[in-house]
Parts: C-alpha cells; sequence; structure tokens
C-alpha cells in the first residue's frame, strides 16, 4: 500500500523527530511511505482565526500533493481533522481524501490492525490524578499530595482497592 506521509509544518518545524520516527514506523510494518517534498499547511491556523476563505492555496496543493495515494497518514490529529472536515476541491467540489486520510495512531490500529509493540520508556512520566492508572504501572516514590504521580512503567499496579 502505498502511503503518503502528511507532516505538518509545526511537527516540520518543533518536531522533526516526530516525522521521522513515523516515516520509521510505517516502513517497520510494510508501508511504502512517500514523503511529497512540496507539502505546506493544511490551512488549520488560517481557519481558526477565522479566515478559512484564505485556506484555497493551501487546498489546492494539499490536494495536488495527496490525491494519489491509497492513504494519508499524519502524527497531527488536529490536523488530520481539520483536513476531514474542511478541505474541498478548487472549484468547492469533494475529493476523496477526507475519506483516506488518518493520524498515525488511528491507522496504525484501525487500517493495519496493529494491537501491540515491542518497545520500552525508560523515563519518567506524570500522570494526573484524576484518572485511572493504566495497567503495568504504578505510582513511584514521587506520589504528589494530590494524588497525582511520577509514574514507573513495568512495576505491578494497585488502585488502592488490591485490584
Amino acid at each position: 500500500m502505498r502511503v503518503g506521509l502528511f507532516i505538518p509544518c509545526y511537527v516540520d518545524q518543533f518536531y522533526p523527530q516526530v516525522g521521522i520516527a513515523t516515516l520509521e514506523l510505517l516502513e517497520k510494518f510494510g508501508c511504502e511511505v512517500v514523503y511529497p517534498s512540496s507539502q505546506t499547511c493544511c490551512g488549520q491556523p488560517m481557519a481558526n482565526s477565522g479566515f478559512e476563505h484564505l485556506t484555497k492555496g493551501c487546498n489546492d496543493l494539499f490536494i495536488k500533493n495527496f490525491e494519489e495515494f491509497d492513504y494519508i497518514v499524519s502524527p497531527s490529529g488536529s490536523c488530520v481533522l481539520h483536513i476531514k472536515d474542511h478541505l474541498n476541491g478548487e472549484d468547492g467540489t469533494e475529493t476523496t481524501i477526507p475519506k483516506k486520510i488518518y493520524e498515525f495512531v488511528e491507522f496504525m490500529t484501525d487500517v493495519l490492525q496493529v494491537g501491540a509493540l515491542e518497545a520500552s520508556f525508560p523515563f519518567k512520566a506524570g500522570y494526573p490524578s484524576e484518572l485511572p492508572r493504566p495497567a503495568g504501572i504504578e505510582a513511584g516514590a514521587d506520589e504528589r499530595a494530590d494524588g497525582g504521580a511520577i509514574l514507573q512503567a513495568g512495576a505491578a499496579v494497585e488502585d488502592g482497592e488490591g485490584h
């Protein structure tokens, strides 16, 4: 399957390692990935600021860059949602792109049917006290007074009720 890799402008500028990791994982799972080098912004910043009528150039370029692919994948849920909800062709006609663009995790789980990755995350991460703790994670020694915690992966989980 041919996948067009859409790397949003903010990812390209501030988090290029996210784009590289997205490419590497897609290739690892057998996708033929193409990065159209003339891609630019999806137009979301303009539309969110009340200037959606000025996104015609972004829309036309997006269609030109990505229409040919079986799927389009991006590591940005908000950009994908913008394209799904707002992309129209040059004269306002519909395009097939909104039906074949996916946020990266959505694509991995829903299209490629990836159920698990063999990976590790050897870092500490904060977790809000309002949410239940995910399986396989317990609070470390850095438990906060409000019940939030610095979490360590790989430890046994107890929710305070013996579960």
